[in-house]
């Protein structure tokens, strides 16, 4: 049996296109276009109308520095968990647990495109952007990854805090401040979160027990588990109703918010009264269909409303 560790004989050259994609791949690429896309919606909400030239400028500089600094944390989180990675279905094809990858070369990797993108966001956007962006970086990739997820079952809950800075991090970088607003954003990913990813960790359990992760459902079981996405779906409505009631908001995105919040909790408690794995599959998927079409209501209704208004 051939082992995954780093210390095995190194595996055949790789052609230039095969190992770009294995760096790529490190990255985490749906999870980071979810970030800057939410990252994107901060920036649009930050202005009123339409960027003008300058702020257009800024506004690509940000996003490719996001970018770039949220893909340096994934493929910090693969060296981290590279043993772990390899005893889980889901993640033991990537390069990293299949030994492929160095954990030299993904150190290096990782630390380029932090400082590549840590420098766009000083240089062409403000130093708070980049400071809240490298804040981010060591709260998922240090705080989370090597400190929470490994010793307690509210690692998700804490850890939560860094997936949901980026409509923070747009905002700050066409405002050069961080706004009510910006923050109601934040609450909305930050209680979102939760259920996104324990209704993961529900038919993921048995590979989490293996590798020794004190996921929800391994520590407290699939029933409290269930319990506490009923609760938390509930009180994601309540929170996505802030953007409305603030003024922040119009009558599209209430309408949005409600169809998507009663949608999510009625996954919630169908979870609860009747689970299967395969519910807590559509569970998952909807949750992230949910803050997709959230956040593209925020947008659509930002530049309608006027319109309408």
């Amino acid at each position: 049996m051939t082992s995954s560790s780093p210390s095995s004989p190194a595996a055949p050259a790789l052609s230039l296109g095969s190992r770009w994609q294995q760096f790529y791949q490190l990255t985490k690429p749906r999870v980071v276009q979810l970030i800057v896309f939410c990252a994107v919606i901060g920036m649009a909400l930050a202005v009123p109308g339409l960027p003008t030239g300058s702020e257009w400028g800024v506004v690509l500089a940000a996003t490719a520095g996001i970018w770039l600094v949220a893909g340096a944390a994934a493929a910090f989180n693969c060296l981290i968990e590279q043993q772990i990675d390899a005893k889980m279905k889901r993640t033991a094809w990537r390069a990293t647990a299949k030994g492929e990858l160095s954990r030299a070369q993904t150190l290096s990797f990782s630390a380029l495109l932090c400082g590549v993108g840590s420098a766009i966001l000083w240089f062409w956007v403000n130093p708070l952007t980049m400071w809240l962006t490298f804040a981010t970086f060591v709260g998922y990739a240090v705080i989370y990854t090597v400190v929470l997820k490994p010793l307690t079952p509210q690692n998700i809950v804490i850890g939560g805090a860094s997936g949901a800075m980026p409509p923070v991090l747009g905002w700050a970088a066409l405002r050069g401040d961080v706004g009510p607003e910006a923050l109601m954003l934040f609450l909305i990913i930050f209680l979102w979160t939760p259920p996104h990813f324990w209704a993961l960790a529900l038919y993921r359990t048995e590979e989490y027990r293996k590798a020794g992760l004190p996921m929800l459902p391994v520590t407290h079981g699939s029933e409290f588990t269930r319990l506490q996405i009923v609760l938390y779906t509930w009180i994601l409505l309540a929170a996505t109703l802030l953007p409305f009631l603030s003024g922040m908001s119009g009558w599209i995105y209430l309408f949005s918010a409600l169809v998507l919040g009663l949608g999510f909790c009625t996954y919630a408690w169908r979870l609860r009264r009747n689970y299967s794995d395969e519910l807590a599959r559509s569970t998952f998927r909807f949750s992230i269909l949910h803050l997709s079409l959230l956040f593209a209501a925020l947008l659509l209704d930002h530049y309608l409303m006027p319109w309408m208004g």
